[in-house]
């Protein structure tokens, strides 16, 4: 163990009432609405109309931090309905643009909750998740804080254990001597720790260059929670448990910590270490604190399939997962406080986006209330022949660019030609044309027919060059497109 006295100060937070901005808002200062649409152009084609309302959305949180306390209060969140069919870039929207701005993001599916009183997922856990996902953001991001400071700190830490160790196994070879007196015994105490002293210099420099990693050294490990008490295996239907959570709190709070000894390679030691060193050096508390204002402030929250809990004139069986979910959910949509594992949080300010491809039914078949906190509509338009083109060529995460770099990681260099890409477009439109429309998803399942054989050989080929023309693509993938009934189960 390191004594307390040699521990570094922790890192406290910087994010204090009458202190610089914190990074979210110094972040959305820097971006106008223009600003983010052209950011997340980079990612999404086309769909400008749920570009700019999400834009806007965030840039109104900026400018409500600059209003006054009083006035800030008022200021609600203007949350999104999002219509569109699946595949058209709804969840890539919101995703991204929490990304971009840093914001602590999850998304959830409607139809996975159930009505208060029945078992299964109740809409609270949604805040929950959204504090957990805030505080693994904010704790990774301290954690990079003192990265540095951190491996310093365990290289100095494993070199102290190493020649504790290697002293310790030396004086076991000597012979004991029957009798010994106080002066003879404080003599070599002393030449103990002088050579402990020279051993921990030596092995210091040899860390340093890293010239000892695959030698092995025995370290003291803190087990996980779920790893000191195993797993817990609930009743179906419960993802996620708060009552798994609560029962870990308290066997955490009442039983100690075991530690183990593991012989592990002085590169694994290394790690091990600096992971324990970086914990020492970062103020969780004060991230707990820090990370639910952050949830409450910056949150967005995307509930998918919304749509699918309107029940038809037809239902008369009481769906669980219906209507009551609405009402469900209208008090944290519109502002309520929600207890979770680390304390009370206010939802009044989270960004909340609802989505659905409303087919069957129609956004005002929502209960009132839920869409009277909806206000803001937008219609994601379905994608095109030359959306999905646009979509294999211009984004930074095109699918091409994504295949060209995995393959080239065994020497194929793959090249798509424009004719290549244009059937690939054509053949996904109109397979989505005559089976569900799943809109740029279908253009993944087409590309994995495509390069199929090519990925399963790429090894063999290394330094060879393939290039996905229209004939390629026609030869692989053509006939099952031309077999509607043998297109609906592989395409």
């Amino acid at each position: 163990m390191v004594e307390t006295a040699r521990r570094p100060t922790k890192i406290e937070s910087p994010l204090r009432p009458g202190g610089a901005n914190p990074p979210e808002e110094r972040l959305l200062e820097d971006l106008t609405p223009a600003q983010i649409v052209a950011e997340l152009d980079k990612y999404i084609i086309g769909q400008i109309d749920a570009k700019r309302a999400v834009a806007v959305a965030l840039r109104n949180r900026y400018r409500r931090q600059r209003l006054s306390e009083e006035l800030r209060r008022e200021v609600k969140p203007k949350n999104i309905l999002m219509i569109g069919s699946t595949g058209v870039g709804k969840t890539e929207i919101a995703r991204r643009v929490a990304d971009i701005v840093q914001a602590p993001f999850v998304k959830v599916e409607a139809t996975k909750f159930t009505e208060v009183g029945y078992v299964g997922r109740d809409v609270e856990s949604i805040i929950r998740d959204l504090v957990e996902v805030s505080i693994s953001m904010l704790h990774k991001q301290r954690l990079e804080l003192v990265k540095d400071e951190a491996a310093h700190a365990a290289v100095e830490r494993l070199a102290e254990i190493m020649s504790e160790q290697a002293v310790a196994q030396k004086a076991k070879r000597r012979t004991k001597r029957a009798e010994t007196d106080e002066e003879t015994e404080l003599r070599e105490s002393q030449a103990v720790e002088r050579r402990r002293r020279r051993e921990q210099k030596r092995l210091l420099e040899l860390l340093n260059k890293q010239a000892i990693e695959e030698e092995t050294v025995e370290i003291d490990v803190e087990p996980e929670l779920d790893e000191d008490y195993g797993a817990w295996d609930y009743a179906n239907g419960y993802e996620g448990d708060d009552l798994q959570d609560s029962l870990f709190d308290l066997l955490d709070s009442m039983l100690p910590r075991r530690r183990t000894r593991r012989r592990v390679s002085v590169r694994e030691a290394r790690r091990i270490l600096a992971q324990q060193e970086a914990d020492r050096l970062v103020d969780f508390d004060a991230i707990l604190e820090d990370a639910i204002r952050r949830a409450e402030e910056t949150g967005v929250v995307f509930i998918d399939e919304i749509d699918k809990t309107i029940s038809s004139d037809n239902d008369v069986g009481g769906d669980v997962s219906g209507e009551g979910v609405q009402r469900d959910l209208l008090p944290i949509v519109e502002g309520s406080t929600v207890v979770t594992r680390y304390g009370p949080v206010r939802t009044d300010h989270v960004l909340f986006i609802a989505a659905g491809s409303f087919q069957s039914t129609r956004p005002s078949d929502l209960i009132p209330e839920l869409q009277g906190r909806l206000p803001i509509r937008v219609e994601l338009q379905s994608l095109t022949e030359d959306d999905l083109y646009a979509i294999l060529t211009e984004p930074r995460n095109a699918l091409t660019k994504q295949y060209q770099a995995l393959l080239n990681v065994e020497g194929l260099d793959l090249q798509f030609t424009e004719s290549g890409l244009r059937e690939v477009a054509r053949l996904a439109t109109r397979v989505n044309q005559t089976s569900e429309d799943i809109g740029a998803r279908r253009l993944q399942t087409i590309l994995e027919k495509v390069i199929e054989e090519v990925s399963f050989t790429a090894s063999d080929h290394a330094g060879e060059s393939v290039e996905i023309d229209d004939g390629f693509v026609s030869q692989r993938v053509g006939e099952l497109v031309e077999d509607e009934e043998l297109s609906n189960f592989i395409l």
